[in-house]
């Protein structure tokens, strides 16, 4: 049983339960509530199969392609037996020739030719959950989980992890975001109140992939710019392009996004990203992204820079936008909702496992609300085993994984995706975690 996030009754803060042998020990609690610890004492468990079901999460803005994606899943011929939940409004026109089976009821559920299933909820998701667990169990092999258009995927997220009923029996696989390449930016940038975070940044944020769709529909410098801006938001999530929401399923599903066991990976993944860029710090990613260094003349990366001009009329008049490709630079593509971003941290040597448990435990009393989800790779003092852990707002996990190798220069990696995250402030707290800080900062 992998681990699992308890969130306390009376507090936003969440107790954090080691995955490993019998001998994983509990947090104590105290402070404001259930302070979560950091802890090198057990080791990991023995590699045993998950049972349980994985659940996908399916979100993305109003027009983004969520709908055809789904008809794709239960109309296509792909062998895999996938429960689609779709949302309340019941957008998913079914061919009845498709149809081999339809129960209607509380939630209308439909057996389609392909082995899918197809349940419009009405009402409540967990005991819907539920009951397919029980009545349907042996039929399916995996859940897509359909959110509304508007809707922030968190809520959804700790569902499994807060609901006791459903931790034996489903396990979150990932969260896919779909992004209309045409009218992204409109969305990503759109003005909300004040305390209002945009729900569409939301989405981006919390996703382990990102479709980028209808990019038949943008030109390939605007794509390169949608694309750049994702990954300002959430520098984690894997992304692939696809025209009429045609994606590789195996993209969609098999994720492993909340897996303690694919931690490191996605945070080497970012890491290697961030190295193939140049040392005079730019970011770049290999693949689809583009180098964002206006000095860059490397030829195998793709450039797009972002930027504002004003040169005068004579320039105006000559020059070409490297964005848009039109003539003039009396236009800007820089005015962007930046409240939702991506941090990521980085610092050789070894830390120091109580300052690691002080600054996380205040990090996410103070801030839980700000951050959305948070992945790290800790080299502990006095620890054999690399530490994984990640986190949703409150709701935090974590384990020893594999031994470090002799001879590997240990280094801690820690990956936060927030609103308004302040990069100096996350960094200074970070290093005064590293083993010695706090006696040079006594010393001093």
């Amino acid at each position: 049983m992998s681990t699992v996030m308890q969130q306390a009754a009376a507090t936003p803060v969440a107790i954090l339960r080691l995955r490993g042998k019998t001998h994983s020990r509990a947090i104590r609690a105290h402070r404001l509530g259930a302070r979560r610890q950091v802890s090198c004492a057990a080791s990991p468990a023995e590699a045993i199969k998950d049972k349980r079901i994985p659940v996908t999460i399916l979100t993305g803005f109003l027009g983004s392609g969520k709908t055809t994606l789904l008809n794709r899943i239960l109309a296509g011929d792909h062998g895999k037996r996938i429960v689609v939940i779709e949302n309340e409004f019941g957008e998913i026109d079914i061919d009845s020739e498709l149809v081999a089976f339809k129960e209607n009821g509380e939630e209308d559920i439909m057996l389609l030719n392909n082995g899918c299933l197809c349940c419009s909820v009405r009402g409540d998701l967990v005991d819907m959950l539920g009951r397919l667990v029980t009545e349907k169990k042996g039929q399916f092999d995996h859940i897509l989980i359909e959110t509304t258009g508007l809707a922030n995927p968190a809520p959804i997220i700790q569902t499994f992890y807060l609901e006791p009923d459903l931790l034996d029996t489903l396990r979150l696989d990932g969260v896919v975001t779909l992004v209309d390449a045409k009218h992204a930016m409109m969305h990503l940038d759109e003005k909300k109140p004040e305390g209002v975070v945009n729900e569409a940044l939301e989405q981006v944020a919390f996703a382990d992939r990102l479709v980028l769709n209808k990019t038949d529909l943008v030109n390939q410098s605007e794509l390169l710019s949608i694309e750049n801006r994702v990954r300002t938001i959430n520098n984690l999530a894997s992304i692939q392009r696809a025209e009429k929401a045609n994606v590789d399923l195996d993209f969609v599903l098999g994720v492993g996004g909340f897996d303690l066991d694919r931690v490191e990976d996605v945070i080497i993944g970012e890491k290697k990203e961030e190295e193939h860029g140049h040392s005079h710090s730019h970011s770049h990613s290999h693949g689809e992204a583009e180098c964002v260094d206006p000095e860059c003349n490397d030829p195998s990366h793709s450039h797009s820079h972002s930027h504002s001009h004003s040169h005068g009329e004579a320039a105006e008049s000559e020059a070409e936008c490297e964005v848009c490709g039109e003539h003039g630079h009396s236009h800007s593509h820089h005015v962007h909702d930046d409240t939702v971003t991506s941090v990521s941290l980085t610092m050789d040597g070894e830390v120091d496992l109580d300052l690691v448990n002080d600054w996380l435990g205040m990090l996410l009393n103070d801030r839980w609300q700000d951050l959305f989800r948070m992945k790290g790779v800790l080299a502990i003092e006095g620890c054999d085993d690399r530490y994984v852990f990640q986190g949703v707002h409150a709701l935090f996990e974590g384990m020893p994984d594999k031994p470090w190798e002799d001879g590997v220069a240990r280094s801690s990696k820690l990956v936060f995706i927030g609103k308004d995250l302040d990069r100096d402030e996350l960094e200074a707290g970070f290093k005064a975690c590293a083993v010695g800080a706090s006696v040079g900062a006594a010393s001093q």
